[in-house]
């Protein structure tokens, strides 16, 4: 167990400096007892004396003189850790850990990681790309610092903060049967019932968020295949194999390629959030707040 601290070694380094406790008292904002007792603790702590006494100054003695230039440079590497852990630290390379289900990893998270290179280049993220059930788990497992999920969180402990709105797109490749039917009608509810439909596993925040938004108008969702990662699925469904509801972050630039086509249906629009994950009480650090800041600061102002 240590019995000196660092106020310790402060006051002597201003005694040292101004020759009395009463001027160092005055330097550092203390009272002259508070100082003199302080001095003592740490004489007693080291079992020597550090001063004599000229008059009305200290003076340092041959251990003292011996002692101040290990104290400065304690103090000095002190601030110096306060500093680099100060709310606008930028000089002190920092790893963060970060765990991001499919979807926000691969399509979402890329723009935000440029940015934060950019803003913080000493801050590092070690990235873990998991189904949202994994990320939710190493958040409240304290494996990662933060997690970015789709859909909900079903963990106590966990602070969720929203920030993104995805939006989820019947697709289907241009040639399949049903996207031709779409193009002069609607498709319906019965119409839907009889696909086939490409999903995610148990587990994924995809899955999870198209059963919560088709099921309620469908009443049945029989997946003829279930797939480990969205972007296989949309692959498939490219194919031909079959039909999905997909973000539409991941599709965009199939739509774009005309690849893939979204589905008109009677259903409604649908929608869910990406949000943050944390385990609650958590502090952030400064290299967390800037990774979090990164993330705002790429999502559209009507994302949230």
């Amino acid at each position: 167990m240590l019995h000196l601290t660092l106020r310790q070694f402060e006051i002597f380094c201003a005694v040292a400096q101004s020759g009395t406790t009463v001027a160092a008292a005055e330097a550092i904002a203390l009272s002259q007892s508070a100082t003199s007792a302080a001095l003592q603790q740490l004489e007693s702590g080291l079992g020597v004396p550090l001063f004599e006494r000229v008059g009305k100054r200290l003076v340092l003695n041959d251990a003292g003189r011996a002692l101040l230039p290990q104290a400065l440079a304690m103090l000095e590497q002190a601030r110096c850790i306060e500093q680099a852990f100060s709310a606008k630290a930028t000089n002190m390379p920092v790893r963060l850990r970060v765990a991001a289900s499919t979807t926000i990893g691969t399509y979402a998270l890329p723009q935000v990681l440029a940015r934060l290179a950019q803003s913080h280049p000493l801050v590092r993220v070690d990235l873990q790309i998991a189904n949202t059930q994994e990320v939710g788990e190493a958040v409240q497992a304290l494996e990662v610092d933060m997690g970015l999920i789709e859909g909900s969180s079903h963990w106590q402990g966990l602070e969720v903060e929203p920030w993104l709105r995805d939006e989820l797109v019947i697709v289907a490749s241009p040639q399949h049967a049903l996207a031709q039917q779409a193009r002069s009608k609607p498709l319906d509810v019965k119409a839907l019932r009889k696909a086939q439909w490409l999903l995610r596993e148990a587990g994924s925040g995809t899955r999870e968020m198209v059963e919560h938004a088709l099921l309620p108008h469908l009443h049945q969702l029989p997946a003829a295949a279930t797939l480990g990662s969205s972007e296989a699925i949309a692959r498939c469904v490219e194919q031909g194999l079959g039909i999905s509801c997909l973000s539409r972050v991941l599709v965009q630039s199939l739509l774009q390629t005309q690849a893939l086509e979204i589905l008109p249906t009677t259903l409604p629009r649908m929608w869910r959030n990406f949000s943050l994950v944390q385990r609650a009480g958590k502090r952030r650090s400064p290299a967390l707040e800037a990774f979090v800041s990164a993330c705002h600061a790429c999502a559209p102002q009507d994302s949230v």
